[in-house]
């Protein structure tokens, strides 16, 4: 069972995915709450050389108040993390599966949130 939500992007570069990324999020109710650019903290924290990779938090509020009307300490798997990697092929996005993050809390009110937005994160990812 996959944990990601994948999609390879050929023929364009990383800035480009990174722009389209945050616009798919945008157009399907996500705000980007955190970043992480972990090429910058590799080089700064260990010296060491990697490609492109960024971290973005992201978070439909909507489905996350639902999500914490539920189940108060959802909050710790919260924001879903999208990842953007530079890879020898083209830039890989992948989003968490909500569903299968969700599956860890034993709650049932929980799982038909997370599956919509699985659903939303799906049509993200499809549309970069």
């Amino acid at each position: 069972m996959s944990y990601t939500i994948n999609r390879m992007i050929k023929d364009t570069n990383f800035e480009d995915v990174n722009k389209r990324t945050r616009k798919a999020l945008t157009d399907h109710g996500f705000g980007v709450l955190t970043e992480i650019d972990v090429k910058a903290t590799m080089k700064k924290k260990l010296e060491k050389d990697m490609p492109a990779y960024l971290i973005l938090g992201a978070c439909n509020p909507g489905m996350a108040w639902e999500a914490i009307g539920v189940e108060a300490r959802v909050g710790a798997m919260l924001p879903c993390n999208v990842i953007l990697r530079e890879v020898p092929e083209g830039v890989e996005v992948s989003a968490v599966d909500p569903v299968v993050s969700m599956s860890a809390i034993d709650n049932d009110e929980l799982k038909p949130i997370a599956g919509k937005v699985r659903d939303m994160l799906y049509e993200v990812v499809q549309t970069i």
